[in-house]
């Protein structure tokens, strides 16, 4: 299934996609889509419903992020030996796990805030993995059990705030706008292979990433397990893989995002993002 929530920010509501495309509601069936949903039998439930027979949805509508109400989005850094290579780092021989407010999070088509004095901002396409089950010192052979699904997150960044700044990277990865996620969570029987899915990024027309999860240092299950170890991922969290090379640090000279631009960025089978940059707002 392809899964998503529309309508307006903070309003939206439960849906899935058919055959062709067109969002079916599925208010009478689940509240939402997030932790406490996922983690239910409702939700496997869903997967024996005639799809045709749900109530369409007008087209035109918001497409909000796919999960609601996410507890933590936990990020893989250097996760693929060239992006690690662009960066000037060495490639890790453990996961760099940082961490993204769930106030960053914004829909896959809503506009992204430039911060207030930022001269570096900049892309980052990523695989997204949504938890289902409570996950807590999860081996590896078992970790796929514990993924409700997968979905496209921009791990958008001010990179002097996340490099220059001193401290953490959260400084340059927490802005507002700064996680575009979905369109959709799909589930995992729609994927054949994570570790084999292409995935790339625009910018103003312009590819910049071209790249494929065959290259994450470590892949999926590894993730899961590893993070598992370090605190408990809850159904409804995301866990964000890492991004192959081509992001705007790694240009020469580097080239980074302003007001104006417009990014659009997918993953093989996981549908596409678009969003235009504008200045912060209060």
């Amino acid at each position: 299934m392809k899964v998503v929530r529309y309508g307006d920010p903070g309003r939206e509501k439960p849906g899935v996609l058919d055959a062709r495309g067109t969002i079916r509601d599925l208010s009478a069936h689940i509240p939402d889509i997030n932790g406490t949903v996922l983690a239910s039998q409702a939700w496997q439930s869903l997967a024996a419903l005639d799809i045709d027979a749900l109530p369409t949805v007008p087209p035109g509508v918001r497409y909000g992020p796919p999960v609601g109400q996410v507890g933590k989005i936990v990020c893989v850094g250097l996760n693929y030996s060239d992006h690690a290579q662009e960066s000037g780092a060495p490639v890790p021989t453990e996961p760099v796990l940082f961490m993204k407010p769930a106030s960053s999070i914004c829909g896959p088509y809503d506009n992204v805030e430039i911060p207030r004095g930022s001269t570096k901002t900049d892309w980052e396409v990523e695989l997204g993995l949504v938890i289902g089950r409570r996950a807590k010192y999860v081996e590896s052979a078992d970790a796929l059990q514990y993924l409700a699904g997968y979905c496209i997150v921009n791990d958008v960044s001010e990179r002097e705030f996340q490099l220059e700044r001193q401290g953490q990277w959260d400084k340059g990865k927490g802005h507002d706008t700064f996680a575009p996620i979905g369109p959709w969570l799909v589930t995992p029987g729609e994927i054949a292979d994570a570790g084999r899915l292409s995935l790339w990024l625009e910018v103003n027309g312009k590819r910049f990433q071209d790249g494929s999860t065959e290259n994450l240092v470590f892949g999926v299950a590894h993730l899961i397990s590893y993070i598992s170890r370090f605190m408990t991922l809850e159904p409804g969290d995301i866990v964000s893989t890492g991004t192959p090379a081509g992001v705007g640090l790694g240009q020469k000279p580097p080239l980074y995002l302003k007001p104006g631009d417009e990014m659009v960025l997918g993953i093989e089978g996981l549908g596409s993002q678009r969003q235009r940059c504008v200045p912060a707002s209060a």
